[in-house]
């Protein structure tokens, strides 16, 4: 993402006050300036229009990059952290984004229902493989004709990204950042199944960028 739009949407995680704590503010700004996941997400969306559920939204980022990439849409976002939930609807609401709505879900426990585009970034490792399989089949069923799902995903394999990929993800977990461990690593081939089974065409795109990691950017549509 281009540096003066990271800023942008980065400043609105600022504190209110100087003495606050900056901590979303700068995870916010290096990882809009660093990681490839939202130009590649961004573009994948742009042709397909309608609401967008982001199963596992963290902050909420996403809803920042689709209004600053002129992809104004109805957003609903889910996660399991009711902390990083809160402050993800605060900020959307200081920030202006009157269409996007934040909710606390356990997504192994449920899903929420949904009509239109899915998005599930880089949480799929925190699900056990039957878990990951069921959300992959509900997220098919949302789907509107010209609807995507769109994945950004780690690999589970023995390369060295792999490695360091999952390395990272415990950190994440040991320093408090993220609440769950992994616990399986999606293959490519288990994807491919999966999508398929749930009647999807599906193309795998690595995404690493100038990151260590082993992450791909799946994009699925029903077949036909």
């Amino acid at each position: 993402m281009p540096p003066q739009q990271a800023l942008a949407i980065a400043r609105a995680f600022l504190p209110r006050r100087p003495w606050g704590n900056r901590h979303d503010y700068y995870y916010t700004r290096i990882k809009l300036r660093t990681d490839p996941l939202y130009p590649g997400v961004l573009a994948a969306l742009r042709e397909a229009p309608g609401p967008v559920l982001d199963l596992g939204c963290g902050l909420g980022l996403l809803a920042h990059a689709l209004r600053a990439d002129g992809q104004p849409r109805r957003y609903h976002g889910v996660d399991i952290d009711a902390d990083k939930i809160a402050r993800a609807g605060r900020i959307a609401r200081r920030n202006g984004l009157h269409d996007a709505r934040f909710e606390v879900v356990d997504l192994a426990a449920r899903w929420p229902e949904h009509r239109g585009n899915v998005c599930i970034l880089d949480m799929l490792q925190y699900l056990p493989e039957h878990v990951q399989a069921g959300m992959l089949q509900h997220a098919a069923r949302m789907l509107m004709p010209d609807s995507k799902l769109v994945i950004r995903s780690a690999l589970g394999d023995d390369s060295g990204r792999g490695r360091t990929s999952r390395i990272t993800d415990l950190m994440a977990h040991f320093t408090g950042w993220m609440q769950e461990v992994p616990k399986r690593y999606p293959t490519r081939e288990s994807l491919e199944h999966h999508l398929t089974s749930a009647g999807l065409a599906a193309s795998f795109v690595p995404l690493y960028g100038n990151t260590p990691f082993n992450n791909w950017l799946i994009v699925a549509q029903r077949r036909g």
